[in-house]
């Protein structure tokens, strides 16, 4: 598959600059993939589309202050976007994303405040280690949330990039399906007889990296930590029916079918040919192009399917990317 399949034109005003207000208050796109109709509805409905013995599956990551500016000793500014802690077999260092990268060099010691950052290794792409006390502690003192380049940082914008279920600290950007969920549609999806269950992959480069080869399947993943906790996986393994919020979630579930694994490091790219394992049905955004959530999308409901969907949803002045607007994809992947 070529990666020009992902492409796609979208008007710019069409980007959502902020989120809905209530936040279940955004559209909810229902693509049923067996009979390929396209129903357009408000997330507050979203309990209607759930039955007793479904599982509603959360991406519980809680997005960190991940973008920090640091001086270095000539005077000049970088931005580090803090990735994943590297953990004790680094000496804690963690991996970030530079910008600038160039003339960054290993040992050379940086200033973000009164606090002191070592460069420690290279690790390609931009990317680099790091070292410093307290790396969370300087993360909430001095960073910024780590609002995508197509939002405009402003202080509400920053408010809410975080789920109203965010518990574990370590994403950064957020697992943007979440955003539409308020705990009236969480108790409502109770109502409706479906088990709510909580994992954790925390949103690296894996996630919001474009694609850039020219083959689709030649585009490299990068890692990124989750966990499936006993509790999710005997709700998971119980359920008649895997409802992921998002494809974080939904990379999560397959990797842990995949590889029997409830926690660990996922690589996993998902794209059209892929056989899916563990979901039956997908809630997701509207994707920006070329990126691995469409791929993935597209590998979920059909790449037919889903251009359509989103060609109706511009039609329909749908809002799109991290505060856009919301799709329920029914009847995909395994059948039900």
């Amino acid at each position: 598959m070529l990666t020009s399949d992902l492409d796609y034109d979208l008007p710019e005003a069409l980007i959502a600059q902020a989120p809905a207000e209530p936040r279940d208050a955004s559209r909810l796109m229902v693509v049923d993939v067996a009979d390929k109709t396209i129903e357009h509805r408000t997330f507050h409905e979203l309990p209607l589309f759930l039955r007793p013995g479904d599982a509603l599956v959360l991406n519980e990551t809680k997005v960190l202050r991940a973008r920090l500016k640091v001086r270095k000793p000539t005077g000049g500014e970088v931005e580090l976007l803090f990735l994943r802690d590297l953990g004790p077999d680094r000496g804690n260092a963690w991996e970030v994303l530079a910008r600038p990268a160039r003339r960054l060099r290993p040992g050379l010691r940086l200033l973000a405040g009164d606090a002191k950052l070592d460069l420690v290794e290279s690790l390609g792409e931009g990317r680099w280690s790091v070292s410093a006390p307290d790396v969370p502690g300087l993360l909430e003192k001095h960073g910024h949330m780590p609002l995508p380049p197509y939002i405009e940082p402003t202080p509400q914008a920053e408010a809410r990039y975080q789920t109203v279920y965010a518990r574990e600290p370590g994403s950064a950007a957020a697992p943007t399906a979440g955003f539409h969920f308020t705990e009236e549609v969480l108790e409502g999806a109770e109502r409706a007889g479906a088990a709510l269950a909580r994992v954790t992959l925390h949103v690296g480069t894996g996630t919001f990296l474009p694609v850039r080869t020219e083959r689709l399947e030649d585009h490299r993943m990068h890692a990124e930590r989750y966990s499936v906790p006993a509790q999710a996986a005997r709700a998971v393994e119980g359920a008649g029916r895997v409802v992921a919020a998002g494809t974080t979630v939904a990379r999560t579930l397959e990797t842990w079918a995949g590889t029997g694994e409830r926690s660990g490091e996922s690589r996993l790219f998902v794209y059209p040919g892929y056989e899916w394992r563990a979901v039956d049905a997908l809630l997701t955004n509207f994707h920006l192009p070329r990126s691995t959530l469409l791929a993935m999308v597209m590998s979920f409901g059909g790449r037919d399917l889903v251009r359509e969907a989103y060609r109706v949803a511009i039609e329909e002045r749908y809002r799109f990317y991290s505060f856009g607007d919301a799709m329920l994809i029914l009847n995909g992947g395994r059948t039900l």
